[in-house]
C-alpha cells in the first residue's frame, strides 16, 4: 500500500512547513487527489489517522478533494470532465479519443492550516 509512504511525505512536507512558520500543531491538511494518480482516498485517511498520532498532526483534519478528469479535444478544443467509472474517454463535442489529460493525474498538498502561528 503506497499510501503510507505518502502519508510519510505528507508529514515531513507539515513539519518542514511548521518549523518554518514556528507553528506548533497543525489543524488541517487540504489534498487534491486526482481520479488517475493511482492514491486510494480511503486508504490514504486509514494511513493518514495511523500515522499521524504523537506528530504536529495528531489533532489535524484530512481534508480531500476528488478531482475528475479533465481532457481537452485536440480536434475540436472543447474541455470535458471524466469520472472514474467511465471506460472509454472520447469528447462530449464531437465524439473523438484524440484527447490531451489536463488534470486528475496527480495528487497535490493544497494548503495546511496551523494552530495559533
Amino acid at each position: 500500500m503506497h499510501e503510507y509512504s505518502i502519508v510519510q511525505s505528507l508529514l515531513d512536507l507539515v513539519e518542514e512547513n511548521a518549523k518554518k512558520y514556528g507553528a506548533k500543531e497543525a489543524e488541517k491538511i487540504k489534498v487534491k487527489i486526482g481520479i488517475l494518480s493511482g492514491v486510494e482516498p480511503h486508504l490514504l485517511q486509514i494511513a493518514f489517522d495511523t500515522f499521524k498520532e504523537k506528530t504536529i498532526c495528531q489533532n489535524a483534519e484530512l481534508e480531500m478533494i476528488i478531482q475528475p478528469i479533465v481532457a481537452k479535444c485536440e480536434e475540436c478544443q472543447e474541455e470535458s470532465e471524466f469520472e472514474k467509472n467511465e471506460i472509454f474517454f472520447e469528447c462530449k463535442k464531437c465524439k473523438s479519443a484524440n484527447l490531451k489529460i489536463l488534470d486528475g493525474e496527480d495528487m497535490y498538498l493544497l494548503s495546511i492550516e496551523f494552530k495559533d502561528i
